[in-house]
This record gives C-alpha cells, structure tokens and sequence, in this order.
C-alpha cells in the first residue's frame, strides 16, 4: 500500500536533535544524508518509518533519523525488524547493519531474511573491519590484513556479501561506493520501490581503524576507470573516455575496448538487473576489474508476506471454525474443580 503524503518533506524533517557521533570523516556521515534526502522522495508517511540496527558504529543511525527507530541487539535486527513489518505491513522498515554484524553473529538471520523475501530494506555498511570494538578483522577483511586480533596478517577468506546474498537467494542487491552520494540517494529510492527484501552495500571507508580500504576503487581520480555503474536496460560501458565495456566471452567477463578489433557499443553486455537466473548477476560480483556498483539484481519475486496472506484465505475458507469460541468448543471440555 502506497501512502499519500500530503506535505512534501525536505531533507531537515528527518533530522534528530541529537548529536553525530560519528569520527570526523567517516562515510557514515555520507550514509544519513543520502538517507535523510531520499525519504522525501519515496512518497512514505514520517511516521510510518522505521529504522532497526543491531550493534557496531553504523547501529548508531536510528538515533540521527527524526523517525521512529530501534537500536537493537547485535546481529539481530533482521529478526526484529520482520517482526515489525509483520505486526505492520504498511511500515517502510530498513535494516541498518555493518559487516561484523550482519556477516559474523548475524550471519543467519541475515541470509533468512534475505531468502524469506521479506518487504524490508538493508543498508550494509562494509568498512572491511570492527570500528566499534577498535579494530579488530571482520568476516569481510582481506586475507593478509594486519589488524588488532591479526597482527601478523588475517589468514581467513573474507565473505562476498554480494556472493552471500544472491546465494541466499536475495531478489534486490545493490552496491555503492561510500562517497557517491548522488547515486546512493537514488538506490535508497529505488530499494523501498521494489517489493521485497532490498540489500544496499555500501563500501564504507574507516578513517581510524582501515583508512582508504576501497581507494583503489573509489577514489575520485581512479573512480571512472577502475568502477563500472550498471543500469538496467544500458550498455556496460566505463572508463573515462566511455570506451570500455564487458563481453561474454564463454563463461569469463571479459573487459573490451570499444574501436579495438572491430568491437562497437552493440557488442558490449546490456545489464538486465531484471532476469530471473541469477548467474550474471553472480558474475558481476565477483569480478574484481572493473568493480561493479549499482542495481545489480532487481527481480520480481512474491513476498512472504503475500504467501502467508494466500496461505491463511485458504485455510480460513476450508475452516468450519468462525471465531475462537468455536474452536474452544469444539472438541470435549472439562470442568475443573
């Protein structure tokens, strides 16, 4: 159900009184404002808003929202947050969570979520490490990152959470740099439009703790080379110049140069974030050259919520039970004394 909103709001109307406590330029920062700007443009109520976090320095963001909001317990606001969508489906409720917290002991309610197809919205903010307990490795640090618990190197394969969520059958994943606020406005936009669980992975930089995790990627000066923004239904074309692009070529991703043995734009992969097989999608993120942000997947999907409505018509129009006293008195009863 779409809610009509009479007033237009700006960006200040979800501003809290309280102070951000974030360290001084952290991505984080980057993350509210974007988030404060796209409500107004998601036609939602104020006070139908909901943010739910668990523990870590991005669970902090229902605090900074001029909206309701529950920081709760670590890993598990997945869970509490499909408990609110549940009680109230015309809620828009957002999931805010962090590597170590969704990857690490939130691992399993983050994929079921995922799976369930749950109409909620996740926000992963992926800085590679623990900032809140200072710096120790997380699910998603690199091998060979010498971190407080690693000091001579991590030796642990990091989590894909791209990889992870299309394997947990996730029907909306997304992935943003940290310092592109303009197309992160828009992803926030386009995730509470879609029916369905929306994950959104923002590769989030940790000034203290993993400063420039993502420059080789994110960086301004490397950015157009070294990124390749997907939208549905265009060319995947990148480079400063607009002259690259992917190719199939067999089963491997394979980066051309428009003009260079006889490739033209037509030859070049259109990005439909829309098919159902999940295996380009897959493709897209994993492959390291060029990074690949934007709407990777966006496929239909029916919610849990539409199942378990379909479910319960059906067994309510079988049933010969019309209210509770009929299925009390049903059967024998006994009297105690």
């Amino acid at each position: 159900m779409e809610a009509i909103v009479e007033n237009k709001y700006t960006y200040k109307d979800f501003e809290s009184n309280q102070e951000v406590r974030w360290c001084p330029g952290c991505d984080d920062y980057v993350i509210l404002r974007s988030m404060q700007k796209a409500l107004p443009e998601m036609g939602v109520k104020k006070e139908d808003v909901v943010f739910v976090s668990g523990i870590g320095c991005s669970s902090r963001f229902p605090y900074y929202m001029d909206t309701y909001g529950m920081h709760s317990i670590h890993g598990r606001a997945p869970a509490i947050a499909t408990g609110v969508k549940l009680a109230n489906p015309n809620l828009s409720v957002w999931v805010i969570t962090g590597d170590g917290d969704s990857m690490a002991i939130g691992g399993n309610h983050f994929i079921h979520v995922l799976r369930r197809n749950i109409n909620l919205n996740i926000i992963l903010f992926n800085n590679e490490i623990y900032g809140l307990t200072k710096g120790q490795f997380s699910p998603t640090s690199l091998i060979g990152q010498k971190t407080k618990s690693s000091p001579y190197g991590n030796t642990q394969p990091p989590f894909s959470p791209g990889e992870l969520a299309i394997g947990a059958r996730a029907r909306f994943f997304g992935r943003i740099g940290g310092n592109t606020p303009k197309e992160m406005t828009q992803m926030f936009v386009d995730a509470e439009k879609f029916n369905g669980t929306s994950l959104i992975e923002v590769l989030q930089n940790c000034v203290i703790f993993n400063d420039g995790c993502y420059t080789q990627f994110t960086d301004k000066s490397v950015r157009e080379d070294k990124q390749l923004f997907v939208e549905h239904g265009k060319p995947m074309i990148f480079g400063k110049n607009k002259d690259k692009g992917l190719v199939l070529n067999r089963l491997t991703l394979e980066v051309v140069t428009i003009g260079e043995n006889g490739i033209t734009e037509q030859d070049l992969l259109v990005h439909n974030a829309k098919e159902q097989d999940p295996t380009l999608h897959q493709m897209l993120v994993r492959l390291q050259y060029p990074l690949v942000t934007g709407i990777i997947r966006s496929c239909d999907d029916i919610t849990l919520e539409e199942r378990e409505d379909v479910l319960t018509a059906e067994v309510k129009s079988k049933s010969k039970f019309r209210k509770t006293d009929d299925l009390f008195f049903s059967g024998d009863t006994y009297e105690i004394k």
